[in-house]
C-alpha cells in the first residue's frame, strides 16, 4: 500500500504524484490538499477501479504499513515522518525551485519569450518554476535579458492575468524589490519584477508570484561556485544548452530546454531528490 499526502502548490502535481504511487504498490490512499483538493479528489475517483482511494482525514498514524508519499515543505516531511509508526516508510518530496541558464550563444529576445512562459505557469509556486536566471556574460548582457523579460510578463499579464498573493508572499515581495532596489536594478510592474543583481554578489533568490531573478555569471564554474548554498533545493535547470547546464547543475536536478521547464515529460519523479 502507498498513502500520499498532497500539497497545493500545483493542482496538476497530483497527476504525477498519484501515478507514482500507483506504479509502487496495487492499492494506493490519496490525501488531498485541504487548500486545494479538486483536481486530486476527481482524479482519486474516476481511479477507484484501479486500486486508487480517497482518504481525506488520513493521518500518519493512521497508517499501520506500506509507505507514506509525502508532498510538500520540508517541515511538512519532518512531522509526518516524526509522527509515522514503525515499520512505516515516508518517501519525501519536499520543497525545491528552478534556475535557468541563458548562455553565450542564446538570443536573448528569444531566452526571455521562452523564460516568460515557465515562469507565468503556476505564477512559480510549483519545484519547476524558475525563480533566478544565470546570464553568461557581463552585467549589461543580464540588464538587456531584464529588459526584454519584462516586456514579455508584461505581454503575459494582458493574456494570464496573476493571481493573488498571500500576505506572506506581498510581504516577501516587498523585502526582495527594496533589497534589489538599494543594491542592483529593478523592472517592477504591477504582477510582476524583474531584477539584476551586481556582479559578484550572492544571489538574492524572490518569492513566487513572477519575480525573477537575473544574475551576469562568467561561466559555469562560476555558476557552481554561487548556487553551491542553494544546491538541494534546485531540482529544475532550464537551459538550451545542456552541456553547460551539466556542468553545474545539482545532480537530482531535471534539465529542460528554456521554454519546457513546466512540462516534463511523465517519466518519474519529477526530480531525483528524495528525503
Amino acid at each position: 500500500r502507498v498513502h500520499v499526502i498532497l500539497s497545493a502548490n500545483v493542482f496538476v502535481g497530483a497527476l504525477r504524484a498519484i501515478a507514482i504511487a500507483c506504479a509502487a504498490a496495487p492499492i494506493v490512499t490519496v490525501r488531498p490538499s485541504r487548500r486545494d483538493p479538486w483536481f486530486a479528489r476527481a482524479l482519486a475517483l474516476s481511479l477507484a477501479s484501479a486500486g486508487v482511494r480517497l482518504g481525506e482525514d488520513i493521518a500518519p498514524l493512521d497508517v499501520a504499513a506500506g509507505q507514506l508519499h509525502v508532498y510538500g515543505h520540508d517541515e511538512t516531511i519532518a512531522r509526518v515522518r516524526a509522527a509515522a509508526r514503525p515499520g512505516v516508510r515516508v518517501v519525501g518530496h519536499g520543497a525545491g525551485m528552478g534556475i535557468a541558464w541563458v548562455a553565450a550563444a542564446d538570443d536573448l529576445a528569444l531566452a526571455a519569450a521562452a523564460l516568460a512562459h515557465d515562469v507565468v505557469a503556476f505564477d512559480q509556486r510549483g519545484c519547476l518554476s524558475p525563480r533566478a536566471v544565470l546570464v553568461a556574460g557581463a552585467t549589461s548582457r543580464a540588464s538587456e535579458l531584464a529588459r526584454e523579460l519584462d516586456l514579455s510578463l508584461k505581454d503575459w499579464e494582458t493574456r494570464v492575468p496573476r493571481g493573488v498573493l498571500s500576505e506572506t508572499e506581498a510581504a516577501e515581495r516587498a523585502r526582495w524589490l527594496e533589497t534589489l532596489t538599494f543594491a542592483g536594478e529593478v523592472r517592477a510592474a504591477p504582477a510582476h519584477a524583474v531584477a539584476v543583481a551586481p556582479e559578484g554578489s550572492a544571489l538574492p533568490v524572490p518569492p513566487p508570484g513572477r519575480h525573477v531573478q537575473i544574475a551576469p555569471i562568467a561561466g559555469p564554474t562560476a555558476a557552481r561556485a554561487l548556487l553551491a548554498p542553494l544546491a538541494r533545493a534546485i531540482v529544475a535547470v532550464g537551459a538550451n544548452d545542456a552541456a553547460d547546464a551539466r556542468a553545474f547543475a545539482p545532480p537530482h536536478a531535471r534539465i529542460s530546454p528554456l521554454g519546457r521547464m513546466q512540462r516534463p515529460p511523465l517519466d518519474g519523479p519529477v526530480h531525483g531528490r528524495t528525503g
